[in-house]
């Protein structure tokens, strides 16, 4: 059974991901700052395949030591999905530089330090997936939300680049792009700003969490072995 890191695994996306995946017959271990009731039923439901280990991203320092005691637990690791991350909103100016720094510690920071010692694991099995978790707002951009959309577009770039540092051990690198979602980081979205969104959208409606968790199941497949070092958009055609 391969073993699949999910980041951020208790709400939203992250614990769809990890549904699908377990389903799927993957060995899911989620980290996450706290369990939720609905991670912990996924557990009830696949005793054998689904764990969670708790970490808050913001020690980074300590990003090595988790590597370590997931792989001595449950052995080499196949898959990472850098899924967790902040959503902090606000007009840069105005923006204090401690949430700023927040974001691009677990934004940025966190994810290429995890994937530094995960990748390890996969080298030496000369195989594995790596998928990023980015938003289109790292390519289209979004009123406050300057700095999350920085974080984002620099998954992108960390994706290109690590796809040719990776690729001849058969190590496939990837970017998902949701769009705007029905989750807890979108719960503002309310009114005629999300009526706004849907109508921009050619399938008139909200991408949401089944649809972006089903390309990842997709790219950590062995049908998308030729596939690396590119963005996956699921956005229900927002930005066609």
């Amino acid at each position: 059974m391969k073993n699949i890191i999910v980041t951020g695994c208790a709400k939203g996306l992250g614990l769809e991901i990890s549904r699908l995946l377990a389903k799927s017959g993957y060995n899911v271990i989620g980290v996450s700052r706290t369990a939720t009731q609905e991670y912990d039923a996924l557990i009830n439901e696949y005793k054998d395949n689904v764990s969670f280990v708790q970490f808050d991203f913001v020690n980074t320092e300590d990003i090595s030591s988790l590597v370590k005691s997931i792989t001595k637990e449950y052995g080499r690791i196949f898959g990472l999905i850098n899924n967790a991350a902040l959503g902090h909103d606000g007009v840069l100016a105005t923006m204090h530089e401690s949430d700023i720094s927040l974001l691009l510690k677990v934004n940025v920071e966190a994810p290429l330090l995890l994937t530094k010692y995960v990748s390890r694991s996969m080298l030496l099995n000369k195989e594995g997936r790596i998928i990023n978790v980015g938003s289109i707002i790292g390519s289209t951009g979004y009123n406050g939300l300057s700095v999350y959309g920085a974080t984002k577009s620099a998954m992108g770039g960390f994706t290109k680049s690590l796809a040719r540092e990776l690729g001849r051990a058969k190590i496939t690198v990837n970017t998902l792009a949701p769009g705007y979602m029905e989750t807890s980081m979108t719960g503002d979205l309310v009114g005629d700003k999300l009526d706004k969104i849907k109508r921009r959208s050619c399938l008139g409606r909200l991408a949401n969490v089944h649809d972006a968790s089903n390309a990842v199941l997709f790219l950590v497949s062995d049908a998308a072995n030729g596939i690396t070092g590119t963005t996956l958009t699921v956005d229900a055609g927002s930005t066609a």
